[in-house]
């Protein structure tokens, strides 16, 4: 078998990353080193959670023949063009999950809403994809609103589905003629509702760093809240103190004042015990 030339797309602003192998390293870390090493960038990756999803993303659908979701430009609506089955090159066939996109117009650029798995889609001159309540699909608005929003499934056999605000699902329908159209009416997802994605590389890493420190964060926000609660209330007991000297003695004054209460909120002290009730 002949070598193809490679058709990746390139957009602008990316930098290749290039391939550094010195041997270093040990178990886990050395495998996971070389495993990134194995893809650049620009490389086109299935992604595996819905966090993936993210920047340059192609869209197709494992129909007969298989389609991509594009945008036309010229007439500034939607279209699902037709995949090669055969590589022009080699004459051989290209299995389902080869497909990579070969035009500017194949490609959707994906961003998260914040705090959510919610994305969104924006084709190349700007506009998002959107869904109506009845589940008509467009491209033709430049701003971003809950028809604009998309929620990403991953599946169990590695597609995805996608949700609208609506709780619907995406999916291809059949038109008059034999032809395809895009629909968002589906409520369960089933063949025309399974989807395949590839997203680059480089958002894939992005997106996994992203949910590391995400979990550092919470991991150290929950550590931080054990430990004030245990200083706060381990005096919480039948009698038990563990007030200092000088709280006692304020706790004291205060109870005499009337002021036992607003003193305890003051010092953080929590007690349930007779010396100052």
């Amino acid at each position: 078998m002949s070598e193809s030339k490679s058709m990746k797309l390139k957009f602008k602003g990316e930098k290749s990353s290039k391939k550094h192998r010195d041997g270093s390293g040990s178990g886990s870390r050395k495998r996971k080193r070389e495993d990134e090493e194995d893809h650049q960038d620009t490389d086109w990756v299935r992604p595996q959670r819905p966090t993936e999803v993210l920047g340059p993303t192609f869209i197709y659908h494992a129909s007969d023949p298989p389609v991509c979701i594009a945008f036309d430009a010229t007439r500034s609506k939607i279209a699902l063009p037709a995949l090669a089955r055969t590589d022009p090159e080699t004459s051989e066939t290209i299995p389902l999950l080869a497909y990579e996109p070969k035009e500017v117009s194949h490609v959707w650029v994906v961003t998260h809403i914040a705090g959510t798995e919610t994305i969104n889609f924006r084709t190349p001159k700007g506009k998002f994809l959107s869904s109506d309540r009845v589940g008509l699909v467009s491209a033709n608005r430049e701003a971003r609103g809950p028809q604009e929003e998309w929620t990403p499934q991953v599946l169990e056999d590695g597609t995805l589905a996608f949700q609208n605000v609506y709780g619907n699902y995406l999916g291809l329908d059949e038109v008059a003629g034999g032809g395809l159209a895009l629909r968002a009416d589906a409520e369960t997802v089933g063949f025309q509702e399974k989807w395949w994605v590839k997203v680059q590389f480089g958002h894939v890493k992005k997106a996994t760093e992203e949910e590391r420190k995400k979990q550092k964060i919470t991991e150290g926000m929950t550590k931080i809240d054990e430990a004030g609660t245990n200083r706060i209330y381990q005096a919480w007991g039948a009698g038990r103190s563990v007030v200092s000297s000088e709280d006692t003695r304020a706790l004291k004054k205060a109870r005499k004042e009337g002021k036992l209460a607003e003193a305890m909120l003051d010092r953080r002290i929590k007690l349930k015990s007779d010396r100052f009730c």
